[in-house]
């Protein structure tokens, strides 16, 4: 289970260091390996592979009347695997889709990851925070 963010850089190749706290989970549970797809809402997700591939099989059964979500959610899907250091490439691609140029922020979100830029993720924050409204939560607290 992933939670809480961490803001990190990009190299110059486009290599991420996943932070060690989870790269041992990423390394018992999917041997390092991967999904790196885009995300609805601007960013990117990133998928240990198993989840992943119940996620894709889920997302080729969409009737046929969902062709564009799957395309972006499909077509733009990079399987990658961890390096002997703890580094993913995040692909061309989808860096540009998203806005990534070097800094980073990566959220855990329980079975999966999101990638956002730095600077979109701090927007998207405010966001968030503006659109909270405790008064649809019945019964939850804090």
């Amino acid at each position: 289970m992933f939670q809480g963010n961490s803001a990190l850089s990009l190299d110059a190749k486009g290599r991420m260091t996943i932070p060690a706290r989870h790269r041992d989970a990423l390394l018992s549970d999917s041997h390092g390996k991967i999904t790196i797809t885009r995300n609805l809402d601007g960013g990117l997700l990133i998928y240990p592979r198993f989840e992943w591939e119940a996620k894709r099989k889920i997302i080729m059964e969409l009737p046929t009347s969902q062709r564009g979500l799957q395309r972006l959610l499909l077509g733009n899907a990079q399987d990658v695997e961890m390096d002997s250091a703890g580094r993913v490439l995040i692909a061309p691609e989808l860096r540009d889709i998203a806005g990534i140029v070097k800094d980073v922020v990566l959220v855990g979100m329980g079975q999966k990851f999101e990638l956002w830029a730095a600077d979109k993720f701090a927007a998207q924050q405010e966001e968030d925070l503006a659109a909270v409204d405790l008064t649809q939560l019945s019964g939850f607290a804090l």
